[in-house]
This record gives C-alpha cells, structure tokens and sequence, in this order.
C-alpha cells in the first residue's frame, strides 16, 4: 500500500518518474534487508533453517518480474523499447506474471496449510475475523493518505538538497514506504510467526514490481523507463543478486552465525545493500 499510494501520486500529481521508479527497485532492496534484521532476532535456531523452503518460490518469481523490468528498461534507454501505445509491452505481462505467482503460490502454501498451523498457532484466537478486517481497512487507510504526500515532499527535498530524484527515490522514499514491511516482520516474530515474515518480504516484492507496472499505465507522458534515469540498472541488478543470494540460503539452509551475531547469507545481504547505497549516493548528485 506504501509503494502503491505513493508511486500513482509521483508519477501523476508530482510528475516525478525517477521517484516512482527508483522507491519501487529501492523498496525491493530494503525489503530484502529485513532479512538481516530478522536473522539478528530470531534466537530459536537458525532462520534459514527453520524457514519454509516453500519462500524459494514466491522469491524464484520475484527475480522472473524483477527481470522482465530490468529488460524493459534496458531497452528503453537503449531506444528500443516496444509499447502499447503509450505503456510498455512488459508491463501488462508484469500484471500477468504476478497473478499466475499469486496463484502458484497458494496452491502450494494450500498443500502445507497444515504444517504451518502446527508451527504457527493463532496468536490472538479472541479476535474475530471481522475485527481483524476492519482493523486491516484502517491501518491501510491511514498508509494511503500519508504515502499520497510522500513524492511532493520528497521531490521538494531533491531540489532543495541539489539531488537527483532516482537517489531520493531509491534511498529515502523507498526506506519510508519499507518502515510498514519492517514493523510487521519484526512483529511477527514476535509472535512465533517466522513464516509470515519471511513471506511478507518477497510477496512485498512481487508487489512491488506488479505496482510499477501500474505506474507504467497511469503515467500520462509515455513509457515510463523512457523517462526515467539508467542509475536505476544499478538497483535492478542489486535486487536480483539479493534474491538470488536469499534463496541459496532457503535451499542451503547454513546455520553457523559469524561473529554470533548472524549467518553469513545476511553478511551478504547487509554488505550488498550499503555498495548499492553508495552507489546510488554518488550517481545522485546534481551537478
């Protein structure tokens, strides 16, 4: 919801592509992040290990969208992007990738339903369906309206600091729009619910991708690769090595910590997303 209010705000009322692109492969990395985050506070063992190898799949179609929209911008920048009119021809098969993820998904987490509820009873048994319904509503509400105004300010902040918009996009809207995705899977560890979090970060990112394929449609000026930075191929290719380094350690299941601290899948991570920022830091100045 983060990425959605404020991506169809950036690339309609702020007119701010880079934004819009740059918080979407940005959010991808901080999501993946989280994993680190986790790792240093799940204590019950290890979190690969005690993870579903079952997340290898929803990550598996997180590296198949992810890809599709680093073609599509590759060809944009190179001038040969094919469209729909003013949309790219990657953005509807985007939207069709991710319902056929979707639904992949739950056939499979359907068949281990379960395993899971033998390992993941429900926390808050006395709350009813329909009292955690309207609380989603609620919060979801409250994350739309604040995320609306989140690309004017951000844009402002671009302008004043002499920044580019892809490096405001990519490190300080995306880290916002993740807070919501952090807080939940820290909360679910909280409650004995691993797999909820772990599952929450790459369905997150499917999100994520099928989201800018919506900003694709609604953006009025033409594809949107077409207008936005090629710094943004940093980021893309950063996602995909995260995703891919994440699902050797679902499938590897390495239980060693380093340090005592975390496992070395998270050294990685942690180690690929501060290259990234530094990265995107210096491509991000203004001349």
């Amino acid at each position: 919801m983060p990425e959605l209010a404020s991506g169809i705000s950036a690339v309609t009322l702020a007119d701010a592509p880079d934004v819009a692109v740059g918080a979407i492969f940005g959010a991808c990395i901080f999501n993946l992040a989280i994993i680190v985050i986790l790792d240093l506070l799940y204590r019950k063992g290890s979190l690969f290990t005690s993870s579903s190898q079952g997340h290898i799949l929803s990550a598996a179609f997180g590296i198949v969208m992810i890809g599709f929209n680093g073609l599509g911008i590759t060809l944009a920048l190179n001038k040969e992007a094919i469209t729909f009119g003013r949309i790219g021809v990657f953005s509807p098969v985007i939207l069709a990738v991710y319902v056929v993820a979707i639904y992949t998904v739950f056939n499979y987490e359907s068949r281990q339903i379960k395993i899971y509820t033998e390992q993941e009873p429900d926390a808050f048994p006395e709350l009813s369906l329909h009292a955690v319904i309207l609380r989603y509503i609620a919060a979801a509400l409250i994350v739309v309206v604040t995320g609306i105004w989140l690309p004017m300010v951000a844009k402002h902040i671009a302008l004043i600091m002499h920044w580019h918009e892809s490096f405001v996009g990519t490190l300080l809207v995306a880290f916002i729009t993740t807070v919501p995705e952090m807080t939940v899977a820290i909360t679910a560890i909280r409650i004995n619910a691993l797999n909820m979090a772990i599952g929450g970060i790459f369905g997150s990112n499917l999100m994520n991708n099928a989201i800018l394929a919506i900003e694709d449609i609604v953006y009025p000026y033409g594809p949107i690769f077409s207008k936005v930075s090629p710094v943004h191929g940093i980021s893309i290719v950063t996602a995909l090595i995260m995703t891919g380094i994440a699902i050797i350690g679902l499938f590897f299941r390495p239980e060693q910590r380093i340090l005592k601290l975390i496992g070395w899948v998270s050294w990685v991570l942690l180690s690929l997303i501060l290259i990234n920022s530094y990265f995107m830091y210096m491509n991000g100045q203004s001349s």
